[in-house]
Order: C-alpha cells, then structure tokens, then sequence
C-alpha cells in the first residue's frame, strides 16, 4: 500500500508543478508548421532526384540482337 501511496504523492506533487509553471514552450502550431516546410523540401528534392533518375534511364540504349550484324544464319 505504501508504493500506491508515493505514487500518488508523486503524481500529485508533478501536477501541481504543471500548473504552477505556465510557460512550457511554444504552442505545438510553429513546430506543425516546421514540419510540414521540411515535408515539402523533402518531396521536392525526391521529385527531382527521380527527374533525374528518369532522364539518365531514357538515355540508356535498348536491346539490341547479338546476331543481326554478323551476317550468320
């Protein structure tokens, strides 16, 4: 019973500090809105990094028959 007992001791005592101390930081709006900036960088950068890629691809030659140029039959 003694361990429930400091456990709402505790408890109580950190609430009570919470209330007491009113300024914990920015609102959750500034970093929702960082998050959402570095998102967006990150999407483009991915964007055209697969531009890229997909230019260097069709750039590539296809296939081609091993046999048509030598003349064998």
């Amino acid at each position: 019973m003694t361990v429930i007992a400091y456990l709402h001791t505790a408890w109580r005592a950190r609430l009570a500090a919470l209330r007491r101390y009113g300024d914990r930081g920015d609102s959750p709006v500034p970093t929702a809105v960082i998050i959402f900036g570095l998102v967006a960088v990150a999407m483009a950068v991915t964007a055209l990094a697969l531009s890229v890629a997909q230019d260097w691809m069709d750039q590539i030659p296809g296939p081609t028959d091993p046999g048509a140029g030598d003349g064998a039959e």
